[in-house]
Formats: structure tokens, sequence, C-alpha cells
């Protein structure tokens, strides 16, 4: 599965986010909060989700409403799959790296 793109990533954020159907309208409202876009741009990235399988769809009277298909963690595994390669040695080393780097969480027992 390809990377998502920058606008791609930022739906999810928002369907991801919201824990509710959406329809584009409503993604579109909360994007322009940070970002000039048309309808037609946010219609067009969730139709891509949608033919990619990361958001499902359903249709309500005469628009479509996504949900998110795949959660955060299951699509980034997927992506990070894709980038780490076949290669067994190679995806142990970056793995080991990775899991170095998230920092200790410490629990109190209290």
């Amino acid at each position: 599965m390809p990377t998502l793109g920058e606008l791609e990533q930022r739906v999810m954020d928002v369907l991801w986010a919201t824990m509710r159907p959406m329809s584009v309208r409503e993604v579109l409202d909360v994007l322009l909060e940070e970002k000039q876009l048309a309808y037609t741009t946010v219609m067009t990235v969730l139709d891509r989700l949608a033919k990619k399988g990361i958001v499902s769809r359903e249709r309500q009277g005469r628009q479509w409403i996504y949900t998110p298909a795949r959660d955060r963690a299951s699509l980034i595994a997927d992506q990070v799959e894709v980038l780490l390669g076949k290669d067994v040695e190679s995806r142990r080393e970056v793995l080991e790296e990775l899991a170095r780097r998230v920092p200790e969480v410490s629990i109190d027992p209290a």
C-alpha cells in the first residue's frame, strides 16, 4: 500500500478524530479551518480513499457518507511494511532501531 499523500492523511485524521460517519461537506468544513480547499478536491480525495479500501462509504440520499475502513495503527503498519521491503535482516534492524527510540513508559503501581 502506498504512503498517503498530505491531503489524504489530513482527511483520514479528520475521520479518525470524529469517530462518526461524515459527508464530504462535513470533512471539508473541518479542513477549511486550516486551509482553503474546494469541495470537489475533498470529494476526489475521499473517492480515491474509498477505491483504495481505506474508507468505506454509504449512500444517504444524494450524498456519500464516509467512515474509516482501517484504524490508524493498521494503516501505518502497512505503510511501514512497504517501506521496510522484503529483506528480513533489514526489517529486523529497522524495527530494533524504532523500538530503541520509543520512550520507556513507567507505570505507577499506586
